[in-house]
């Protein structure tokens, strides 16, 4: 891509006005392109193998397959693929989960549109959108998987470990799927198989050793 080729981008929000809204800001922009639109997750996968864009801008919740979910398939196909995730308030655990499927960055849905411009721009170039607060709980991650402290339960899985994380702050598995962009059949069976892993038998004692092990602090902040 040269300076002046526009950047090619991928609107996929489950409401129709916002996603017209966005769709008049990238046709409007000089610097932008659009490559495609979609209503939800499995669509925004659909559109994106097709069309291969640069930047893919993402509802974090969508009907189907989540925002979350819709980037992980994307970035399987199509890791060149910037997405930059579309959310109406700065939600540390969605965003978070989004960051670790692989997307560089959020912005929220009443940013200004240059604002949104730009984040636009930024990702395309291969830059990352977060705020500080997020920032650092990447970096707390990604230190203690690289010679830092060792993760607590490493017969657990990654999605498994947050969910226990959530778990250990008290939160429903309703409230867990919502914050990460799951179904709540996921977050049921997730949490069955922490169990059989950390060898309980109900929550309480799930808490209690997530509890133990300095799980759950995160989630309460």
């Amino acid at each position: 891509m040269t300076m002046e080729e526009p950047i090619r981008v991928v609107v996929a929000d489950d409401h129709p006005m916002f996603r017209a809204g966005l769709r008049m800001l990238v046709e409007d922009s000089g610097a932008l392109e659009l490559a495609g639109e979609a209503a939800d997750g499995d669509e925004a996968v659909a559109v994106c193998l097709a069309s291969r864009p640069q930047v893919v801008l993402m509802d974090i919740h969508m009907p189907g397959a989540s925002g979350v979910e819709a980037t992980r398939r994307i970035l399987a196909e199509l890791p060149e693929v910037g997405v930059l995730m579309l959310t109406m308030l700065e939600d540390d655990t969605s965003v978070f989960a989004a960051m670790r499927a692989g997307a560089r960055g959020y912005v929220l849905k009443g940013a200004a549109p240059d604002d949104i411009v730009r984040a636009v721009t930024a990702v395309a170039a291969g830059e990352a959108i977060f705020s500080p607060a997020l920032a650092s709980r990447m970096t707390h991650f990604f230190t203690a998987g690289r010679g830092g402290e060792p993760h607590p339960f490493p017969a657990l899985s990654i999605r498994e470990r947050d969910i226990l994380d959530l778990v250990a702050a008290g939160r429903s598995n309703a409230q867990i799927a919502a914050g990460l962009g799951l179904s709540e059949k996921t977050v049921r069976n997730n949490v069955s198989a922490i169990f059989a892993k950390l060898r309980v038998a109900d929550r309480a004692t799930a808490i209690v050793q997530a509890r133990e092990a300095g799980l759950g602090r995160s989630a309460d902040r």
